[in-house]
């Protein structure tokens, strides 16, 4: 049998996190999935340059993903969020995407998201404990899909 360690880090060095990436892009390859993976952001700056809202993530694999979308405060209620969410999901298009995915709780943008027409489909309770963090994703195509019934609701 062969002999490993296993070590336990919060701190981890990056050439290590690369290694597990390499191996798991490589696998997924072989799999006939081939990693396409490019990052995407958009960002909102007032006249001093200092960002106001803010829209972070990637496409992969036909998805648009967004991981962060975030709005200061002051500047809520503009249409800054609408307007990053459009342009990514514009930007996705035009990378060749078919839909998008997300996660937010039911404390963060869960009715944002539901009125620019994303679906739940999937819930995780106590994540963080008393509140629910939803799964959501978007056709960004036309409302006749061929892709199943994850948005039968489009």
């Amino acid at each position: 049998m062969p002999q490993y360690t296993i070590t336990l880090t919060d701190s981890p060095d990056p050439a290590d996190i690369e290694v597990v990436k390499q191996g798991l892009d490589a696998y997924d390859a072989s799999q006939g999935a081939v990693v396409d993976w490019v990052p995407l952001a958009l960002f909102a700056r007032d006249p001093e340059n200092n960002i106001i809202a803010g829209l972070t993530g990637s496409t992969y694999w036909g998805y648009l993903y967004v991981g962060r979308l975030w709005t200061d405060q002051r500047f809520r209620q503009a249409g800054l969020g609408s307007q990053l969410l459009e342009q990514a999901e514009r930007e996705a298009l035009r990378r060749g995407c078919h839909s998008a995915h997300l996660m937010t709780g039911d404390f963060n943008a869960l009715p944002f998201y539901l009125k620019r027409g994303y679906v739940v489909f999937g819930e995780l309770h106590d994540m963080p404990p008393g509140h629910t963090q939803y799964f959501m994703c978007k056709s960004l195509q036309s409302k006749t899909r061929k892709h199943g019934s994850l948005y039968a609701n489009q």
